[in-house]
């Protein structure tokens, strides 16, 4: 796994990143879209706010805000 200190874009991605979870992915979107991928999940970025608060990460709960 790639550490923040290695990822040149961390800095930039933190400002943007949405997640409201403290994990060692925040800021290293290519973890965390690899992470959610394995999961069949969508990454914070996906949602808005309101969403994310609720911790559901899937992609049928995605469609549904969408539809």
């Amino acid at each position: 796994m790639k550490k923040k200190d290695q990822c040149p874009r961390s800095k930039i991605n933190e400002q943007y990143c949405t997640c409201t979870y403290n994990c060692d992915k925040h800021g290293i979107c290519c973890e965390c879209l690899h992470y959610h991928r394995q999961r069949g999940e969508l990454p914070a970025c996906y949602f808005t706010k309101e969403e994310e608060k609720t911790y559901n990460r899937t992609v049928e709960f995605f469609i549904q805000r969408r539809s």
